[in-house]
């Protein structure tokens, strides 16, 4: 069996700049784009709020949902964050629940 993993959005703020990125390590890639070690667009943009969350079984599951997640317009990705969050609270205390 593999290991799972996690699609994430990340913003500024709410209807801010979006960044969907994937990890099999939620919380430790969270602690890395709020150092600043992340990615540099995160880091560029202040992309700390964690928006959404979906988690999968395997990680070739999770890269394979981001890589679609990415192709979708803008809208789309706003209507998939207000269904699961419609506050866009930030989700990084829960992660780990």
């Amino acid at each position: 069996m593999g290991r799972g993993g996690s699609v994430y959005i990340l913003t500024n703020r709410p209807y801010g700049t979006l960044y969907i990125g994937v990890t099999a390590d939620l919380a430790a890639r969270m602690v890395m784009h709020r150092s600043g070690s992340g990615s540099r667009f995160v880091h560029r943009y202040n992309l700390h709020r964690l928006v959404y969350v979906e988690r999968f079984d395997e990680i070739e599951a999770a890269v394979a949902r981001e890589k679609r997640l990415k192709r979708w317009n803008r809208a789309w990705k706003v209507r998939l964050i207000e269904e699961q969050n419609p506050e866009w609270a930030d989700l990084f205390d829960g992660i780990n629940e």
